[in-house]
């Protein structure tokens, strides 16, 4: 034998043979047992539960299901019961068989007692021989165990073993020879019994014998077991139908719950509601009656929710008109723009998968993305007027050059300071007026705009110190009436006009926009700020927004919004300062 490295040595020249001998490609990518616990270590790849090793001890554990649980508990519940009320109703049975014995045994001893032919016989020289086929006979046709006439002193006069007559009768008779009958259970001559004894009365009313019937506790044992079959089938037909109702209820749990267990489903709950809670955005299930059934905290949050809606139908919650018509249409909506009184949200629906199934809502918040594109619209105006204004001084500047070469340098000296003077004017005017950069890059964007499409755009600004409303609102607010204006300007007749007025009356920001365009219909009058609502001819691009925008706005400052109808529109808002507004320097 050699040392132990050259074992170890032997090995691995074996790992080389054979790796020489089956691989020959150094780049097959096999790996032999001498690599295997050092890639194994290196590798922290989860393994699937399904290629997890089986533990030493046999199978792998696994839950049980909540439909086989509830299977099992419903099935020891049935089984108790069962085994309760059968319990019940063999006792019941004993004391039914019990009581029919002592009502027989009564009535058999009341109606010999009564008969006139046992009154002769026991004053007759020989009452057995009258007597004892008589009650022999009672005897067969009752069905009970026995029938004794005996004298007050116990003699027996009858019995059905005719040995026994004439010997004492064995058992109680004080209360019956004090004239009442009684029923006892006494073990005599044929065993343990139920046994009636009553007095025989004499003309002279004195107890001149007495009656005793009964019926053998073994008797009454074999009427008991006779309604033993009767009990058993009524209980087993219980726990059939008991064991197939808990079977059908189990078969359909496991498919609403897809045959997990209660541990399964207490971590899915916990999942689903940690996932619920955790998304930035709203989300709400609505069923098929358009109640809400399912709200995380962000959906709350946009459509201003108070408390919990669980429960409440969608046209209960207090939300605008179209949004609440949407959520309850269970119609397929992919991010449609709606407003609230606070916010722009975007909403997209999933139609529910069968025919009782949730619709899923999701919500975003667009109020912010609303506000920074206004801002950016109002930059990209003010670009496209610095635009215009640089391509119409390139041409003045031309036309100025020209004329300097054509020697004409009075008429170039005058034409550049009238174009100049001009532009600067309209510049001079607004800056000096309106405090709020925003709002005076606003409009001498939107000058510049209508002058290239062709509008005059006339504004009228009085003096507007610092407002303290947002930039955003301010652009979408003025901004969406100018747009609208233009627009409604080229659709009318020439001259096309716009006419934009600003001045701060009252502590509040008055707006005035006023076209030449055809106007608004009066009976347009209410739908005009819903969203969607344009008179914009279908061109494939949403419109309908703008004047929705420039409401949601009004109403969250808490301002006032009025349209005059008929040719011409003209629209006033009214929005209330944040901060005193002084007058332009």
């Amino acid at each position: 034998m050699g040392a132990p490295g050259d074992r170890l040595r032997g090995v691995d020249r074996e790992g080389d043979a054979d790796h020489g001998a089956g691989c020959g490609d150094r780049g097959h990518g096999c790996v032999h047992s001498v690599h295997a616990p050092r890639a194994a270590a290196r590798d922290t790849r989860c393994v699937p539960a399904s290629a997890r090793p089986r533990p030493p001890g046999g199978t792998r554990p696994r839950e049980t299901s909540l439909a086989r649980r509830l299977l099992v508990l419903q099935a020891a519940v049935v089984g108790v019961l069962v085994l309760a009320m059968t319990v019940v109703a063999w006792l019941d049975a004993r004391e039914a068989v019990r009581d029919t014995a002592e009502e027989q045994t009564v009535a058999v001893v009341e109606s010999i007692a009564d008969s006139p032919l046992v009154a002769d016989a026991v004053a007759g020289p020989d009452p057995t021989a009258v007597l004892q086929p008589y009650v022999e006979q009672v005897r067969a046709d009752t069905g009970i165990s026995f029938v004794t006439v005996l004298a007050p002193d116990r003699t027996r006069w009858t019995h059905p073993d005719p040995a026994e007559i004439g010997r004492p009768f064995l058992g109680t008779i004080a209360p019956a020879l004090a004239g009442r009958t009684f029923t006892e259970t006494y073990t005599g001559t044929l065993g343990p019994s139920v046994r009636t004894t009553g007095p025989v009365f004499g003309a002279d009313g004195e107890v001149v014998a007495l009656v005793s019937a009964g019926v053998t506790v073994e008797a009454i044992g074999r009427d008991l077991a006779a309604a033993v079959p009767g009990i058993a089938g009524t209980a087993a037909a219980t726990v059939a139908a008991g064991a197939l109702g808990s079977w059908a209820l189990a078969r359909r749990l496991r498919r609403q719950t897809h045959g997990l267990s209660p541990e399964a489903l207490a971590r899915m709950v916990e999942y689903h509601h940690g996932v619920l809670h955790a998304v930035r955005e709203g989300l709400l299930l609505v069923d098929a009656d358009a109640r809400v059934q399912l709200v995380n905290d962000e959906a709350r949050r946009l459509l201003d929710l108070p408390g919990d809606p669980t429960g409440c139908r969608v046209t209960e919650l207090g939300l605008p008109a179209e949004l609440a018509e949407v959520l309850a249409s269970r119609r397929t909506a992919v991010d449609e723009v709606h407003l609230t009184g606070s916010r722009v949200l975007v909403v997209s629906q999933a139609p529910p998968s069968g025919a009782g199934g949730g619709t899923v809502v999701t919500l975003r918040d667009r109020t912010e993305l609303q506000r920074l594109t206004g801002e950016l619209d109002s930059v990209r105006s003010f670009a496209e007027s610095l635009r215009a204004q640089a391509h119409e001084a390139a041409n003045r500047l031309h036309t100025t050059v020209s004329l300097v070469e054509l020697g004409r340098t009075d008429e170039a000296v005058e034409f550049a300071t009238e174009q100049l003077r001009t532009a600067q004017e309209l510049t001079d005017r607004v800056v000096s007026a309106v405090e709020e950069p925003v709002l005076a890059a606003l409009l001498l964007g939107k000058a510049a705009t209508a002058a290239e499409r062709g509008v005059r755009l006339e504004i009228d600004a009085g003096s507007v110190g610092a407002t303290g409303l947002p930039g955003g609102d301010l652009v979408t607010v003025v901004g969406n009436l100018l747009d609208n204006a233009i627009e409604a300007a080229l659709a009318g007749d020439p001259p096309r006009e716009v006419e934009v007025g600003l001045e701060v009356v009252g502590g509040a920001l008055e707006v005035r926009v006023e076209d030449t365009g055809p106007g608004i219909a009066a009976a347009d009058l209410g739908r005009v700020f819903r969203r969607g609502w344009t008179t914009k001819a279908a061109d494939g691009a949403p419109h309908g927004l703008g004047l929705a925008l420039v409401a949601a706005v009004v109403r969250r400052h808490g301002g006032e919004l009025r349209v005059r109808p008929g040719p011409g529109a003209e629209f006033r808002v009214t929005l209330p300062l944040r901060s005193p507004a002084g007058a332009a320097p």
